[in-house]
């Protein structure tokens, strides 16, 4: 079974605007999936997770423990019901942490940042391939209890699965346009971490064809194996 053939429902939680599904949206296109777009910074509106078969919180630039923020407090509360229902969570960047949270464990400040294309050590390589895998973030997570650690590399977990979630660290969404805006939008990060921008640039185009490869074999190996999501359980819902 594929989602092409399931007519999937999926809400994809977009936390600012340089910030959108880029290759997961695309893939999900090309499965013939229902997509909405929920703007959870901008918008304040009850979402009722059970009206869909998946959610998918993107990142943020903000940290996933900063509650001082209401989008943060908004989604951590849509991603506490989504679970409750029992409604898969796939968790990217921001939001694999923050459900990494919901799940019972702690998302903080990573003791080194990490940007750029690297490896991960992969204990499911049909899930999680080895990457190399795009990084952006300041933070990190803990496991969640009774969750299971997928992949990892030197500067902490990089991929867990709970159930019918999974949550990344990496960002298998990346596209050459996605990383010319972050680099246009986010340039003073570039320059404190002493990040060449035209480097990343050149290597992201250069990744291009590799990246969405895998990040497309990630996403239909969730939908089949972790998330099982059959054409029955999606029309009976």
């Amino acid at each position: 079974m594929t989602a092409k053939s399931s007519n999937l429902h999926v809400l994809v939680i977009q936390n600012e605007g340089a910030s959108p599904g880029g290759l997961i949206n695309e893939w999900l296109d090309e499965q013939g999936a229902d997509v909405e777009v929920l703007r959870i910074d901008v918008e304040d509106r009850d979402v009722d997770p059970r009206d869909y078969q998946l959610l998918v919180p993107l990142g943020s630039e903000f940290p996933a423990y900063d509650e001082s923020r209401p989008f943060v407090e908004r989604s951590r509360l849509l991603l506490e019901r989504a679970v409750e229902e029992e409604v898969p969570v796939l968790g990217v960047c921001f939001g694999g942490q923050l459900l990494a949270r919901v799940l019972g464990g702690r998302a903080f400040r990573a003791p080194t940042s990490e940007i750029g294309w690297t490896q991960v050590r992969s204990r499911d390589s049909e899930l999680v391939s080895e990457g190399p895998w795009f990084q952006w973030h300041f933070d990190t997570f803990s496991i969640p209890p009774g969750a299971r650690l997928i992949a990892e590399n030197d500067s902490g977990p990089q991929a867990y699965v709970a159930g019918r979630h999974l949550g990344v660290q990496f960002h298998p969404e990346v596209t050459p346009e996605i990383m010319d805006e972050w680099v246009r939008t986010y340039r003073h990060e570039l320059e404190d971490e002493g990040v060449d921008p035209d480097a990343l640039l050149e290597e992201t185009e250069r990744r291009a064809e590799d990246s969405r490869n895998a990040s497309w074999r990630l996403l239909q190996r969730y939908i089949d194996a972790v998330a099982r999501l059959s054409s029955e359980s999606v029309h009976g819902r």
